[in-house]
């Protein structure tokens, strides 16, 4: 394997950028191959079946780019499809939610933590099953958020709407005493200023995206294939997409740190 090769980063549209940020300030020599399926968001309310066909479709893709890892950068096809498809493969492939479960249990005092993400994500309970493997005397509490990826997406991030969507989301969380709350979509730490206000000071909140781009530097580190600096040529990062590839271009620029000059859009059912 070239350890000078990219890094496969993929999400149902722009959430999973929080993800490739993490991964371009934790590793800024390695390179990236990012593909957003902006066509088909959200994936929270798809069937397992669905998000088990995009994600292959997709990981075929990644494939035809030499990635010598993956990463999905979203928690609902982390849940419903990370254990089928690494079946198939024989690079290294990471989701989100191991690293996001783990750094819970370790930030909890009263061991109530609360877990916000897609339906599908809250439905699977995955999250739920990690941390009682980690700490059975945790008590977790899950609560979908459907309406925060349309939001995200549409660019509301600081926005009336927006905050009263979340209070009554996060009313319920409040009831339950958590000290910890997981933002178990890659798209929520983008509404991370909003959830921290209102949830108070006393609650912690995780960002997965940043766990999963230190779960992967050490993956990468243990493997021996980190890239060598100064070795890896050809274009640094890459983004393409399955739809609307200017707005994804205008908003990935303003999560990123430096311009996003180009994004391709690609069909991806021919993969």
């Amino acid at each position: 394997m070239d350890r000078n090769a990219p890094i496969g980063v993929f999400d149902s549209g722009v959430g999973g950028l929080t993800v490739a940020r993490e991964i371009m300030r934790q590793m800024p020599e390695e390179k990236l191959v990012y593909f957003g399926d902006t066509a088909r968001v959200p994936y929270g309310t798809k069937s397992q079946e669905t998000v088990i066909r995009y994600s292959r479709q997709i990981i075929r893709f990644l494939r035809t780019k030499e990635v010598k890892a993956i990463v999905i950068a979203c928690n609902t096809a982390t849940a419903c499809a990370l254990e089928t498809v690494e079946k198939d493969l024989d690079i290294p492939i990471i989701g989100v939610i191991h690293a996001g479960a783990r750094a819970a249990v370790e930030a909890t005092k009263n061991r109530k933590i609360g877990i916000i993400g897609t339906e599908a994500t809250i439905r699977s309970g995955v999250y739920t099953e990690l941390m009682k493997q980690m700490n059975p005397a945790i008590e977790v509490t899950g609560k979908p958020c459907p309406l925060f990826v349309p939001l995200v997406e549409e660019g509301l991030l600081h926005d009336s709407v927006t905050d009263e969507i979340a209070s009554r989301y996060l009313a319920s969380l409040k009831e339950k005493y958590i000290d910890t709350l997981v933002m178990g979509c890659t798209h929520y730490p983008l509404l991370r200023s909003t959830l921290a206000r209102l949830m108070g000071e006393e609650v912690t909140l995780i960002n997965p995206a940043y766990e999963t781009a230190r779960e992967l530097k050490s993956l990468l580190g243990e493997k021996e294939l980190t890239c060598i600096p100064g070795e890896a040529g050809g274009e640094k990062y890459q983004f393409f997409v399955s739809d609307m590839a200017e707005r994804f271009k205008s908003f990935a620029t303003a999560i990123l740190p430096g311009e996003v000059k180009e994004t391709r859009k690609i069909n991806i059912e021919e993969y």
